[in-house]
């Protein structure tokens, strides 16, 4: 195994990947006092066809196929997942450093501008979007887990990058990226080339 970690090296398609995938549900695992850090992917397995998707993107990296495991949510309900890690490695080690902070809370890094891709909004939307109703005709990303600061950083990203008009949506106590209606259209041409990840699109 570090025979063939040696050689490993992250590809432009996958680096795009992880970041959509930081920003959603992936997470990165810490290892080594932070010199390395594995990927970990874990989906229901009514999302099965994606997860090996993303498995096949990073089987180099990955020993085994994608495992299956009950999870218990908080709400007492038990579930069917997929998971996956890649390797301890460190060309992970900068995304780690991007986008957790000291005390291993995710946040949204200060370069997400540069880091942020269409196939990475794709990704971040199959995580965590929605589409908001026939009435409204656009979409949501549901955001629970940033501050707002960190939500102002990626909005303004979004709107410098793409061109798209983004409105910050308190819920509760958690604030959500709203793509404003008249950028749907804008927003839907962006990640719809990639709407094989994807059924809601």
């Amino acid at each position: 195994i570090e025979e063939c970690k040696k050689n490993l090296k992250l590809n432009r398609i996958q680096k795009e990947i992880i970041t959509g995938s930081l920003l959603g549900d992936g997470h990165l695992e810490r290892s080594d006092k932070g010199r390395t850090y594995r990927l970990k992917i874990q989906y229901g397995e009514e999302q099965k066809e994606y997860v090996y998707w993303l498995w096949n993107i990073f089987r180099k990296w990955v020993r085994q196929e994608p495992k299956a495991k009950r999870q218990v949510r908080s709400s007492g309900k038990t579930v069917e997942t997929l998971w996956f890690n890649t390797y301890s490695h460190g060309a992970f080690r900068f995304y780690g450093h991007q986008f957790y902070s000291k005390t291993g809370k995710k946040i949204i890094p200060r370069i997400i501008k540069r880091l942020i891709t269409p196939l990475g909004l794709a990704v971040w939307f199959m995580d965590d979007g929605s589409w908001k109703s026939n009435e409204h005709k656009t979409y949501i990303i549901h955001t629970d887990g940033y501050s707002r600061e960190d939500l102002v950083k990626v909005k303004e990203a979004l709107e410098q990058k793409f061109g798209l008009a983004i409105a910050l949506h308190r819920q509760y106590d958690n604030w959500r990226l709203y793509v404003l209606t008249k950028s749907a259209e804008k927003f839907r041409n962006l990640i719809e080339k990639f709407n094989f990840l994807f059924r809601v699109i």
